[in-house]
């Protein structure tokens, strides 16, 4: 079927519209170990192969990326002589940071994990090593890629990079991108959970997983979300029981990034539906699964990217050009939104994220019901467990302070959440019925949201340090907080506040409009029909609570 041109202009001229507003980004980030010890039957030549494999499909879509290499990988000829060539095509080469024996000992430091690279949080990441250590192994690090590639990395990524590493990257030798992982709880015995959801967002200089507040707390290098979640089913799976799924544009996730259907349902939601300053997500896939397991979905996602360019509704950078864009652009780190209004399963769910420097919230649409599955809140003054030491735990665990955990906050048999509910003639409480769920971006800096229950209009308002809920509604309703009793200690109240607590260290949400009802059951009570939330700073002070 042919396109008339002047539907051909009509798309070119919203595509234009929409990338002004709010761009939509993606990073092909692909990363490169030496050697994979958690599976004897992959080779070095065999991982070599997979990053050869991901360079070719690249160049057969005309696609340049981000290739951010190990140390043990550096300093193999092989990858040296690939990635030289990349370079030339206008792919970027930053440094994946993941600590191998090779490194280790270059460093003149005793090498500590059971193989050359051992994925365990005390040796094979900087949160293992002392801050004087960490030194030690950047400038090792960035000698070495000096004396090869003839300039100092721009991008430097891992599952996590500490503050101090980061920091020292940054003023010493000038990077000015960094990625982490996504949110997770305890894969691989990593945890990073409560963060800024997706997009990008400067860290505070106490702690590489919290935004900072002010810019002069800050690190002033953007820290992009890796693996590109699915908005609405990665944060409840395992929901209630003993671990958490994966939910991810991974080309080896099965189900989701190796699956046509899904990829083209995450790009639509990233790179269509409705966002509030820019909508990013991060394409690629570390070498160490080998070829066969990564090539279905690669070549997908390589061709969906193309198609997206093709129509000039994304921009294909690299990581480092993308930083560059946002540190000209954003001061402080900004409010961002992230809408899936067609469910990536094709079932009933709608989702919106919300993040800024003081929050981050997210509303779900499941079926006819409307409800917060998650607000976290920022503090810049919470630092890290490894800001000043090492771990000797094989895991890690970065979080922020929840006044509502959905996840870890469910049970088995009850669903955590804070519901919209009304009064039905029985004079009993239950979740509204809602239609008409509806996303838009009235002015700069704000995200609303809007439904239908019962003939009423609701509105959702969130900015940087508020939200906003406003009715026409001629019934009674409120705001119900669906806490399990096994969790109802992680949350309290104050007055007018809402705290929540997190290794010691406690944040406030305050119902500036609005009446708190606490008791058997927490819920917010309308003024007038609105309730408005405000994150509260400075904060109240450290306690010792239990």
């Amino acid at each position: 079927m042919k396109i008339k041109p002047t539907l051909v202009i009509l798309l070119m001229l919203l595509s234009m519209n929409v990338m002004a507003d709010s761009p939509r980004i993606v990073n092909i980030i692909n990363f490169i170990r030496e050697v994979e010890p958690r599976d004897f039957g992959i080779s070095k030549a065999d991982l070599f192969e997979a990053t050869s494999n991901e360079c070719q499909q690249m160049r057969q879509h005309h696609l340049t990326g981000t290739w951010l290499i190990q140390y043990d990988a550096l300093i193999d000829p092989r990858y040296q002589q690939l990635l030289k060539e990349e370079a030339k095509r206008g792919s970027e080469i930053g440094g994946w940071w993941e600590i191998t024996q090779p490194h280790v000992e270059a460093a003149g430091m005793k090498w500590r994990g059971r193989y050359s690279w051992d994925w365990h949080a005390n040796t094979g990441f900087s949160v293992g090593y002392t801050p004087e250590e960490r030194e030690k192994l950047v400038d090792v690090y960035m000698a070495k890629f000096h004396d090869i590639f003839g300039v100092y990395p721009k991008s430097v990524g891992s599952w996590i990079i500490d503050a101090h590493t980061l920091s020292y990257m940054h003023d010493k030798y000038g990077v000015i991108a960094s990625c982490i992982c996504r949110d997770q709880m305890g894969t691989d015995g990593y945890t990073l959970f409560g963060g800024y959801w997706n997009q990008a967002y400067y860290p505070s200089r106490k702690n590489i997983f919290m935004p900072a507040q002010h810019s002069e707390e800050q690190i002033s290098v953007p820290v992009f979300r890796m693996l590109g979640s699915d908005p609405i089913y990665q944060y409840d799976a395992g929901a209630g029981g003993n671990g958490q799924g994966v939910y991810t544009l991974e080309t080896i996730c099965y189900g989701c990034g190796d699956d046509e259907r899904w990829v083209k349902r995450f790009f639509k939601s990233v790179f269509e539906d409705p966002a509030l300053g820019f909508n990013y997500t991060q394409a690629g896939q570390e070498n160490s699964f080998s070829w066969p397991r990564i090539e279905k979905g690669f070549k997908v996602q390589m061709e969906q990217i193309s198609r997206y360019r093709a129509l000039g509704t994304v921009r294909v950078e690299t990581l480092a050009e993308s930083a560059s864009w946002y540190h000209s652009r954003y001061k402080v780190t900004p409010a961002t939104s992230f809408s899936t209004l067609d469910d990536t399963f094709g079932k009933h769910h709608k989702s919106l994220w919300f993040n800024s420097r003081f929050y981050r919230a997210n509303l779900l649409v499941s079926g006819d019901t409307l409800f917060f599955r998650d607000i976290h809140l920022f503090d810049e003054n919470m630092p890290s467990d490894y800001l000043t030491k090492s771990t000797t735990s094989t895991a890690f665990e970065y979080r922020t302070i929840p006044v509502m955990d959905g996840f870890n906050w469910t049970t088995a048999s009850q669903r955590a959440g804070i519901f919209f509910q009304r009064k039905y003639d029985t004079g009993s409480y239950d979740n509204m019925n809602i239609t008409d769920f509806k996303v838009s971006t009235p002015k700069a800096g704000k995200q609303q949201c809007s439904f239908r229950a019962d003939g009423a209009l609701f509105t959702i308002t969130f900015d940087d340090n508020t939200i906003t809920i406003r009715s026409n509604a001629h019934f009674d309703w409120h705001l119900s907080f669906c806490i399990p009793a096994t969790n109802k200690s992680t949350l309290s109240v104050e007055g007018n506040r809402l705290i929540g607590t997190m290794k010691g260290y406690r944040a406030a949400l305050s119902v500036g409009k609005g009446k708190i009802r606490s008791g058997q059951e927490l819920c917010i009570k309308p003024s007038k029909h609105s309730i408005v939330f405000r994150t509260e700073h400075p904060f109240p002070s450290r306690t010792s609570w239990k």
